[in-house]
């Protein structure tokens, strides 16, 4: 039997950031992966090896925004280890049916430009739109990027400069109550107050469609924060695809002498006297840990799948029960297509330019075409009669993931995990079989055909992955790739629950971390690097509250020597 310091289970990008964060403070980590490769959902793989050999293919995350609000890239020094980011400019390109479309640029002014030619006044309010977003991005990224509970953490985060955005976004009673209400709304709502543009409303929503919800849904107004994202910090993607991300952290782990298993299934956590004590895989074999056990796989799975009932109502008695009953997620999730292709896709009737292949194509027609592709598969339905999709050609970009002069295509559509009227057929009971995954793939081809023909004759081979499939490689329930839904009762303190949103359980030495605990999905490696910190500070709680304290010192003694760095505005580095 194999004793370690910790276990990870699950080694997604969170488990392997939380892991490297271990191995620099000392302490020996094994990671378990069920599959022959980590990364979880950042994986860049040859999924078609004999149909298109050579061509690489991103399976789930593709464009990475959070990273860039966090310290993690910076911290892990992942550049030395072979991560290069390649940022997008453009960041957005969406036709419209009327022929107008929209062209977002990663600058402001570029991108208002844009917008001018078609409405000047959308152009001054995008401006002033974008303008807060921003503001509630600094003020907010330095919760993003502590414990939800630890105070000294969050404070030592801030500096003048993201002090002075906090204050313009909630420094009144009028500004709060604002943002209050902000929050309170929806995607929808907000689009119809600030614009009048169909053009531009309609890629705006798909964008904050991509939290999981309906532009309509109540409550979710922050997801209009997402175009903002793309101007500031910026979208990138990894060189080589997502999956580069996930090898630099192998190897960082791997000089740091920590240990990663792959095909290695956990079947249960072991718990003795009420602490965790090490894991069971599908083989028997048993790994022993001495501090702790660090699960990134969702909270469902672990109590109700991985932990015995009785060791779970000895810490906490109503846990079970309110994690079956509480945790939301609406059924929504994607069926994902990638085409080889040997040429890229071409929009004729758009005054096409490759560069509009560099950032994310939406497909999305109406603010009213994005409803009905998110509140579908919530229902059970597919809404496939005229799909809204979310499009990439990665080689335009990185040409690297493609033999010379081919290109690859990353489709998302947002479909049911749970087909209504089909339960308990295809896969996993879900209905799905690869007749209809294929069907459905048709129609969304078809429908990008109607805006870049060349889709259907550039196509050298085709790999389509229902929601069952995906559910079942990422060991997702639900296929949900954000664990549980990101609604605003399911996040910060609240996420996935109360008693738990701090990383810590009730069972002493069992810790969570992954999409489904704060700030939540993407790629980031912020649910990673807390978790790290909550973990270090159960093992030195005095210590490491002197060290937060002392780095919130520097913080601030640092903010007022250097007030404000050019790359804390936008306008900054346009400028540059």
């Amino acid at each position: 039997m194999q004793t370690y310091d910790v276990i990870i289970i699950g080694a997604g990008h969170n488990g392997l950031v939380c892991a490297a964060y271990l191995l620099k403070a000392g302490y020996r980590v094994l990671l378990l992966e069920q599959r022959s490769v980590p990364g979880g959902a950042a994986t860049t793989e040859e999924a078609l090896p004999e149909e298109a050999p050579g061509f690489k293919f991103n399976l789930c995350a593709i464009d990475h925004e959070f990273i860039h609000l966090g310290p993690v890239v910076e911290e892990l020094e992942l550049t030395r280890y072979g991560l290069e980011y390649l940022f997008c400019d453009p960041v957005v390109f969406c036709p419209h049916p009327d022929g107008k479309y929209f062209l977002g640029h990663r600058s402001l002014t570029q991108t208002c430009a844009e917008i001018e030619r078609y409405s000047p006044r959308d152009a001054q309010k995008y401006a002033e739109f974008t303008d807060y977003w921003l503001r509630v991005i600094r003020a907010m990224s330095p919760m993003f990027n502590a414990p939800p509970r630890s105070l000294l953490d969050i404070a030592g985060n801030f500096d003048l400069g993201k002090l002075r955005d906090l204050v313009s976004v909630v420094g009144s009673t009028n500004k709060a109550l604002d943002f209050v209400r902000t929050m309170l709304t929806s995607a929808e709502d907000l689009l119809n107050e600030w614009f009048d543009s169909e053009f531009l409303k309609a890629p705006l929503a798909r964008l904050s469609a991509e939290m999981g919800v309906p532009p309509s849904q109540k409550n979710q107004g922050i997801g209009t924060i997402m175009m903002a994202l793309r101007h500031d910090p910026g979208m990138a993607r990894p060189r080589g695809g997502t999956g580069a991300l996930t090898q630099a952290l192998v190897k960082l782990i791997k000089t740091l002498g920590g240990e990663i298993l792959t095909d290695q299934c956990v079947k249960q956590v072991l718990i003795d006297d009420g602490r965790a004590v090490g894991v069971r895989v599908a083989n028997g074999s048993e790994y022993r840990a001495t501090k702790g056990v660090i699960s990134n796989i969702d909270a469902q799975r672990l109590f109700l799948h991985l932990l015995d009932a009785a060791d779970v109502n000895a810490a906490d008695p109503e846990l079970r029960d309110r994690l079956e009953r509480r945790i939301i997620n609406n059924n929504e999730t994607i069926l994902k297509i990638d085409l080889a292709m040997s040429e890229p896709l071409r929009f004729d009737r758009y005054n096409h330019r490759d560069e509009y292949l560099i950032g994310s194509v939406l497909i999305a027609d109406s603010v009213r075409h994005v409803e009905i592709a998110h509140a579908d598969p919530a229902l059970g339905r597919i809404p496939d009669a005229d799909p809204s999709l979310y499009v990439v050609q990665p080689t335009m970009l990185d040409p690297s993931m493609a033999p010379d002069g081919m290109h690859t295509l990353w489709i998302e559509f947002f479909a049911p995990y749970q087909i209504a009227g089909l339960e308990g057929t295809g896969d996993n009971g879900t209905g799905w079989t690869d007749e209809l995954k294929h069907k459905v793939a048709d129609r969304v081809i078809d429908k990008l055909a109607e805006y870049a023909p060349n889709v259907k004759t550039a196509t050298i081979a085709r790999r389509v992955e229902s929601p069952a499939e995906l559910g079942a490689r990422l060991a997702s329930i639900k296929g949900n790739y954000y664990h549980i839904d990101m609604t605003l009762e399911q996040m910060v303190f609240l996420r996935p629950l109360p008693e738990i949103a701090n990383y810590k359980t009730p069972i002493d030495g069992l810790f969570l971390t992954g999409a489904g605990t704060h700030p939540g999905g993407s790629i980031s490696g912020m649910p990673g690097r807390n978790c790290a910190r909550a973990f270090l500070h159960s093992q030195q709680p005095i210590a490491q509250t002197l060290r937060d304290a002392r780095d919130s010192f520097k913080s601030a003694t640092k903010s007022i020597l250097r007030p404000e760095s050019k790359s804390t505005r936008i306008d900054s580095r346009e400028q540059n």
